[in-house]
């Protein structure tokens, strides 16, 4: 009894493990996520040698000190004459720090426009101890780099530069700089992400978590290979200091600005005479496009390069001479980059057709690139309309009482706070010009225009301050 007992318990034990092994691979099949599968081992890699790199690079990196002249304000009676004027003395001039590092051997260096500007006198030291007194070379607010220049008493070590485009998102750098004063400090981190925008910046930074603070603003950020990839510039912080999100200007912007700063102190570059905004998913489905790319012209501006080679509003830039328009905010680095008076083409698309443009780049006019003003004032309630709009016939009357130059037109006195038009961003004072590629004149003509496209995305063409720009309405469901 006992030889048959063992026998079966044997095989009971297999039929269970075969049971049990077949209900983990249904199980397996079952599951809608991915695991590695068994025995798979990853190469560890050890940590960079930061040592090596560290002691190669930082004697190329300065400590740089501003001064300012002292901003005065107008003195209230009894101050400036009096013992307490002559107690606390003139107004003292402000001090700043910042950092920057050696390019060539007899003394340039680069540095971030904020560092310098406006300094009265600039004061360079060196690994070495030695202080210089430095002056500016060339400057560009826009790219925020500035080439400054010291006499050396010999050769200065000097940082080599590399190559931006090759930066992988995840690779590891070094920063270098002067936070708070504290010279020479050495941090490291990886490239968190590339091709950061800014609102008011040229450049598309390379994003870090390197440790940056106050006073790194100008030194260099640095690939394991010793070569310069950035040059530190901003952080994102709420606490005046670093918070783990910094971002370096792209070494590739800053080389091809050099030779124009050194040799004419400033930065010229391409224009195209447009104001471009970013098509939004909405904005591509009201103007027929198949996706949400390139860069939708709302202005075309006056003796500009653009509207001689017949740009037109509402024109969609999709290509700028072979080079594909992804973004919106792509196309300004793309033409301030092209050479004054080469001819590029543009690819755009009219009423849903392509067709190729070509136009002459000329010298940026940066007063026609200001930033534009936003107004806020809210206007007295009209005639009621959809999406949370209140609009008015506008008069030479009631363009006096709200601030506007144009005296004709279908006026938004008021914006239903959270309404579809207030998600859009329309504001009380902006005018209206078109409703699906149709002028309206009134407000009977306006809302004749938006009866007929009901159920739609409504698309707007509107005029705020200087300038006008697009808005899709879309309906809620």
């Amino acid at each position: 009894m006992r030889n048959r007992f063992f026998p079966l318990l044997a095989l009971l034990c297999a039929a269970f493990a075969s049971t049990s092994a077949l209900g983990a691979q249904n199980a397996k099949d079952r599951r809608f996520w991915t695991e590695l599968p068994p025995g798979h081992t990853q190469k560890v890699e050890s940590l960079p040698n930061f040592v090596t790199l560290a002691a190669r690079l930082s004697p190329a990196v300065v400590n740089i000190s501003t001064e300012e002249a002292a901003k005065t304000s107008e003195q209230l009676p009894g101050e400036g004459g009096g013992p307490f004027g002559q107690f606390f003395g003139p107004p003292q001039p402000t001090r700043s720090l910042g950092s920057g590092f050696v390019i060539t051997k007899d003394g340039y260096i680069l540095t971030n426009d904020h560092v310098v500007a406006d300094a009265t006198r600039i004061t360079v030291t060196t690994k070495d101890g030695e202080q210089y007194t430095a002056k500016v070379i060339g400057r560009d607010e826009k790219s925020d780099i500035a080439l400054i220049k010291i006499t050396p008493k010999h050769d200065l070590p000097v940082a080599p530069l590399g190559n931006s485009d090759d930066v992988k998102v995840g690779q590891w750098v070094m920063a270098i700089g002067n936070p708070f004063g504290f010279d020479h400090s050495v941090t490291v981190g990886i490239v968190s992400a590339k091709g950061r925008f800014i609102p008011g910046n040229y450049d598309d930074f390379i994003q870090t978590d390197a440790s940056i603070n106050p006073g790194n603003s100008g030194g260099p950020l640095i690939a394991l290979d010793g070569e310069v990839i950035g040059v530190n510039s901003a952080i994102y912080t709420r606490t005046g200091s670093s918070m783990g999100i910094g971002f370096a200007i792209p070494i590739n912007i800053v080389k091809q600005e050099l030779d124009q700063l050194r040799s004419k102190g400033r930065v010229e570059r391409g224009w195209l005479g447009v104001y471009i905004q970013r098509v939004t998913p909405d904005l591509a489905q009201s103007l027929g496009l198949s996706a949400a790319k390139g860069a939708l012209v709302a202005e075309v501006l006056k003796n500009g390069p653009a509207r001689e080679a017949g740009v037109k509003r509402g024109d969609v830039i999709v290509a700028y001479d072979g080079h594909p328009v992804e973004d919106s905010r792509s196309l300004p680095l793309m033409v301030g980059r092209t050479p004054i008076g080469k001819t590029a083409t543009l690819k755009i698309i009219r009423n849903g057709k392509p067709m190729e443009l070509k136009v002459t780049i000329k010298p940026s006019q940066e007063a026609e690139l200001a930033a534009l003003e936003r107004p806020s004032k809210q206007g007295p309630f009209g005639t009621a309309s959809a999406f949370g709009l209140f609009v008015k016939d506008l008069n030479p009357e009631l363009a006096k009482e709200m601030g506007l130059r144009e005296q004709h037109g279908v006026v938004i006195s008021s914006v239903k706070p959270g309404s579809g038009a207030d998600e859009a961003g329309l504001q009380a004072r902006d005018i209206i010009l078109e409703v699906n590629r149709k002028k309206v004149a009134d407000v009977k003509s306006y809302q004749q225009a938006v009866t007929a496209g009901k159920g739609k995305i409504l698309l707007l063409l509107v005029k705020r301050g200087d300038t006008t720009i697009y808005v899709a309405l879309k309906p809620k469901a």
